[in-house]
């Protein structure tokens, strides 16, 4: 007898209806699972056997057949157990499955129960698009999946209390989808604040102007200057996500199995600072089977690269593509993979090795030819892509001590959603969410300029020998910098400032 279990398969983002077909016929006993499995679900054999005997049900002694359909489809990760368990105790008799608008998912235990199982979010999410009703998804992935409106959201705990369901014996009550949570479920990050930060007071307004357009950053200066203290208060004044914003994160952790096990939601932009011993792989995304990295997971959020100049030039190197695409595309033998990456950029870097060229105080150790070499680990076009350039300068001892009260993170968070409130209104028909996403067309029409700022641009480009990228990004700083201050057209002064954040010491 043919019994057919629908389930989704997940591919970078996407998911994919998946038909498992269970066929039982008469011979020797034996399991067969064909569709291109991988190893995890070629293991699925011995959890299925025994949480169906463990479930009350009986293993049928016979031949059984399993294809996972579409066959051109690379099917991995343990997902499939509950389907093909389904299909099975459908084929042998034992139960009668539901109408054809159902989806099942999830990993099975030796004993019958249903484990939590990564990417829930991307499946449930195609299996509305494709038009079913219902999907049956463990119990601890149930709030998850009610995020997708429009998708009947049945919690299975254990395969047994899905039997009964089945047989009408005790029903197992559907979750409401409700979508997003109300707006009240975001609170500021519990992160640095920028009043703990002794001076620098112009390092704060650079960090403020990138939140405000989300503008990528760097900062340069000696060991102990407070460059990484400044970079790790970002999350503190950057605004909350939209709904997409949410989804699209959620979705992206969900996939890569690093959604909090009390989270279902992710209302917090990241903040990812891996080391700079990491890997190609690790940074861009890949591996055998390909998974996100470290600027996917950054997606919406910040990725902070501290010591720059330590990471291997390939990985730095990397970056470059999606910078300027907010999408990087990965392509290996088993398939081609796209995963979002807008995300912001902030680095970290000494101005050499020992940390102090330039230093008025403290004699640099380096000779010059070092110094140079140190320097060309980040390259010019990686540089270009840079917005803002900000030289952090050791702390005065009467700073440190200063006890007067610094400015609190909450009043720059709340003059960055207002400026981000005026981005979204710029940019409603747009599909943009901030000034750095904007194209050589919307900068000339979102970025006026009157003639004496004209001129003031026209003077810098010459002296300071702009590529066509730097000119473009100078003008959404400034477009920046005119919304923080609520302006309509960007000023001289507000120009001014944006050039005084391009570097003097790099390409661009």
């Amino acid at each position: 007898m043919l019994a057919t279990a629908q389930t989704c398969a997940v591919l970078g983002l996407d998911g994919y209806i998946v038909q498992a077909e269970v066929d039982i016929s008469p011979g020797l006993p034996a399991f067969n699972i064909v569709g291109l499995p991988d190893t995890a679900v070629q293991e699925a054999k011995e959890r299925v056997r025994a949480a169906l005997r463990n479930s009350g049900c009986e293993f049928p002694l016979r031949r059984i057949t399993v294809n996972l359909a579409p066959a051109d489809l690379k099917k991995a990760g343990p997902a499939y157990d509950l389907p093909m368990a389904v299909g099975i105790i459908a084929s042998s008799g034992q139960v009668d499955l539901p109408d054809e608008g159902a989806v099942f998912l999830g990993e099975l235990s030796l004993d019958g129960s249903l484990r939590h199982t990564t990417g829930i979010l991307a499946m449930v999410s195609v299996v509305r698009d494709q038009g079913f009703k219902k999907a049956y998804v463990p119990a601890a992935d149930a709030a998850e999946a009610a995020l997708v409106e429009g998708v009947a959201v049945y919690p299975v705990p254990t395969l047994s209390s899905l039997i009964e369901h089945f047989r009408g014996e005790t029903l197992i009550t559907p979750v409401l989808t409700g979508g997003m949570p109300p707006d009240d479920g975001w609170s500021p990050p519990d992160a640095m604040n920028l009043a703990d930060v002794k001076g620098q007071d112009h390092a704060k307004r650079a960090l403020e102007v990138a939140a405000a357009g989300f503008h990528n950053l760097l900062f340069n200066g000696p060991p102990g200057s407070g460059k990484t203290m400044l970079a790790r208060c970002l999350p503190s004044i950057l605004p909350r996500m939209t709904s997409e914003e949410a989804l699209e994160v959620t979705k992206i952790y969900s996939v890569s199995g690093a959604l909090p096990a009390d989270s279902p939601l992710i209302l917090q932009r990241p903040f990812r600072s891996p080391h700079y011993t990491i890997s190609n792989a690790g940074l861009v995304g890949g591996g055998r089977t390909i998974r996100p990295g470290e600027i996917t997971l950054s997606h919406r959020g910040v990725l902070f690269l501290d010591e720059l100049p330590e990471f291997s030039h390939t990985s730095l190197e990397s970056l470059r593509q999606p910078l300027e695409d907010k999408v990087v595309t990965i392509s290996r033998v088993s398939g081609t993979v796209t995963y979002p990456a807008s995300f912001m950029l902030v680095s970290a870097m000494n101005p050499c090795p020992c940390g102090f060229f330039s230093d008025p105080k403290k004699e640099c150790t380096c000779s010059a030819s070092a110094v140079t070499r140190y320097q060309k680990r980040v390259s010019g076009p990686l540089l270009d892509r840079i917005d803002v350039f900000v030289e952090v300068p050791p702390v005065a001892y009467e700073k440190l001590v200063d006890e007067a009260p610094a400015q609190d993170s909450s009043h720059a968070r709340q003059r960055v959603e207002q400026a981000r409130d005026i981005q979204r209104e710029r940019f409603k028909d747009n599909g943009f969410l901030c000034n750095s996403e904007m194209g050589p067309a919307e900068v000339w029409k979102s970025c006026p300029l009157d003639e004496s700022a004209k001129a003031l641009l026209q003077a810098a480009t010459q002296r300071l020998n702009l590529s066509a990228r730097a000119f473009h990004r100078i003008l959404k700083v400034s477009r920046t910098i005119a919304d923080l201050d609520a302006a309509k057209d960007i000023g001289v002064a507000h120009l001014a400032e944006a050039l005084q954040y391009r570097s003097r010491g790099f390409v661009g």
